[in-house]
């Protein structure tokens, strides 16, 4: 029988339209939407009822896929780690030159921390809160500490070239490399306010940029 034209069509809930999306695609919207909420507030100040609210789901389909809030803020620092490892990884630094490799590793670590203010936020985060989330992943641990060898193996491949001084510590310029440019995202504010400074000019990345591969490039290179 044909409904009367005034009759209102009943709307799907939220649950039902999350559950009809693919399982990843899902995911991948709470993590959007968890990534925003607590780079906004933090983990004590972030609620699993707003990150629903911002998809338009519920909280029992938030914990459907990740278990608990911390579980959820875990996942959220596994993949903005993990992104910045894959850009490391998608570089294939062990086919370039060592000086070359060492250039794209700069560039690219330069390139992720301007991309990802919330990933930087939610470093400063995890330091407040003395690493207590990071330090109980495996997933992050394991993730960063491949950073570590992949290093180690460029720097042995540019000391054997002779481009690169004997006695480099990978980790040492693990923290060079990512000490500025995490700096100028997580205290852009700031320098704004003090010195009028704005981080996010386009000449002022370029500038910085290339200030960045500078000061690494001449870091590792023999003395003369």
């Amino acid at each position: 029988m044909a409904m009367p034209p005034d009759t209102p069509l009943a709307q799907p809930s939220p649950e039902a339209s999350a559950r009809r999306r693919a399982p990843e695609e899902t995911r991948r919207e709470i993590l959007d939407a968890a990534t925003a909420e607590f780079s906004e507030k933090g983990f004590a100040g972030g609620r699993v009822d707003e990150i629903a609210a911002r998809m338009r789901t519920t909280k029992r389909m938030i914990y459907y896929y990740f278990g608990s809030k911390e579980l959820l803020y875990a996942a959220v620092l596994e993949r903005l780690y993990g992104g910045m490892r894959d850009a490391e990884q998608a570089l294939h630094l062990e086919a370039l030159p060592p000086l070359e490799a060492l250039r794209r590793m700069v560039e690219t670590t330069f390139d992720y921390h301007a991309a990802h203010p919330n990933f930087v936020r939610l470093v400063c985060v995890e330091n407040i809160h003395e690493a207590r989330i990071v330090a109980a992943s495996p997933t992050i641990l394991a993730r960063n500490a491949a950073v570590l060898g992949t290093l180690r193996g460029l720097l042995a491949r540019g000391e054997a070239a002779g481009v690169f001084r004997p006695g480099l510590a990978a980790l040492d310029l693990h923290m060079l490399i990512s000490s500025f440019c995490f700096y100028r995202v997580s205290n852009r504010h700031t320098l704004g306010a003090i010195f009028g400074a704005d981080m996010q000019a386009p000449q002022t990345v370029a500038a910085h940029r290339a200030m960045m591969v500078d000061a690494v490039l001449r870091y590792v290179r023999p003395s003369a």
